[in-house]
């Protein structure tokens, strides 16, 4: 094991050497940020699952302990090299990420957004495994956004958002960003605005709506909580309407549950937005309509592929109001090289390297790695990385999760490299 000094923070000379001549190569990045380590180990230099892929680890001490990093650099200037949304085909499903990565084909990938994964608040109310931010599969919208008191996960860096995503553009360049949801429902008698895309928790006051990419689990918790508190009692003002063909088919005093046909759609409204649709019978002509458009920035970037993440570094500056204390098991995503190259990853749950890193110490990490943006993931026993190593036909799990086992998550950033 060789121990490098970090130069002003960077690792260059930490990766440099291994990714010279390969097009990885990292740039310098900028100056010290406190309460990074002032050591790293190099634990193995870097092997290649794939072209343009590669994964290696790296031991980052902190007045701790020690982080264990397993880190995947995704080379997105070789052609046959994409990544995209790995999840169990709907908003509201869990599945470990080997099971999603084999069954997309992915050679590689690590877990993604924050989640519902307790109603402990809400008895009686089931869990939906849901994401807290949109999400984008191949082009298509999947889910909006749950309201900022709504989400799980560390408290947001003043000035950001549950909107906030990292992802991949028509261009193949991967960037951060943030999408809003536009849409609205119409009929002959009026018209209002769309609050919700498959949310587990939806705006007080407004409707949202549910496909079939939803799936099967009681929208009921959509209702449940404030804007602000999470866990305020469910509203006692729903209903719910179905419609399909351009009509209403079903009307219904509570949100339901069961799988979502095709061609059909679901609008749950509370409070004024329960009031608004209950305006509306069997038989009654109605139009929904939806999209996920970039806030700021460029507002013409479309996005081929969306994960919400917890922003860190914009940049190559890491955000002010991070958590500096907190340590934990992370995962975090990086972006670099104008969005040429993507770092993912993990660190390990092992035992003696469970006291982790704070968020202020991995945005540090992921500058010191080459990023100019960057993402925090969910964390804990949901941090997996996975790849397929040495000609395997399936993945396997790189890093060892912090509960024992792989934790079933509702999505992941997946890698795919074309034949």
């Amino acid at each position: 094991m060789r121990r490098l000094r970090w130069r002003a923070g960077v690792l260059a000379a930490l990766l440099g050497s291994a990714l010279a001549g390969t097009g990885l190569a990292m740039p310098p990045a900028a100056g010290a940020t406190a309460g990074r380590a002032a050591v790293a180990s190099v634990v193995s230099d870097t092997r290649w699952v794939a072209t343009g892929l590669g994964y290696r680890v790296l031991d980052v001490p902190s007045s701790r302990g020690t982080a264990r990093v397993h880190l995947l650099t995704v080379d997105l200037r070789e052609g046959r090299v994409s990544v995209g949304l790995l999840y169990p085909g709907v908003v509201a499903g869990r599945a470990p990420l080997s099971a999603l990565a084999d069954g997309a084909g992915a050679v590689a990938g690590v877990n993604g957004d924050f989640f519902n994964l307790s109603e402990a608040q809400h008895p009686g109310v089931p869990a939906t495994g849901a994401p807290v931010g949109p999400a984008v599969a191949e082009g298509r919208a999947l889910k909006a956004a749950v309201p900022r008191g709504q989400r799980f996960g560390p408290a947001l860096p003043p000035g950001t958002n549950t909107r906030m995503v990292l992802g991949v553009d028509g261009d193949g360049r991967a960037r951060l960003g943030e999408l809003a949801l536009s849409g609205e429902v119409r009929t002959s008698e009026g018209r209002i605005g769309l609050g919700g895309l498959n949310q587990y928790a939806l705006p007080v006051g407004s409707v949202g709506l549910f496909t079939r990419d939803w799936g099967s689990v009681s929208r009921l918790r959509a209702t449940c909580g404030t804007d602000t508190d999470r866990g305020a009692p469910c509203s006692t003002e729903t209903y719910e309407v179905r419609v399909r063909g351009g009509r209403v088919v079903g009307v219904a005093d509570a949100p339901g549950a069961g799988a979502i046909a095709a061609g059909t759609q679901v609008l749950v409204g509370r409070e004024a937005g329960a009031r608004w649709l209950r305006g509306l019978a069997v038989g009654d002509q109605v139009w929904v309509g939806h999209r996920l458009v970039p806030v700021g920035g460029e507002p013409d970037v479309s996005f081929r592929f969306a994960v919400g993440g917890y922003p860190v570094l914009r940049e190559g500056r890491p955000l002010t109001g991070m958590d500096a204390v907190t340590s934990a098991v992370r995962s975090a995503a990086g972006v670099a090289d104008g969005g040429r190259r993507l770092l993912l990853l993990a660190l390990d749950g092992g035992q003696e390297f469970r006291s982790g890193l704070t968020v202020v110490e991995v945005a540090a990490l992921l500058r010191d790695l080459g990023a100019s943006d960057g993402v925090n993931l969910d964390g804990g026993g949901s941090s997996t990385l996975v790849a397929r190593m040495d000609g395997a036909d399936a993945v396997r799990v790189l890093n060892r999760p912090s509960g024992g086992a792989e934790r079933p998550v509702p999505n992941g950033i997946g890698v795919f490299v074309r034949p």
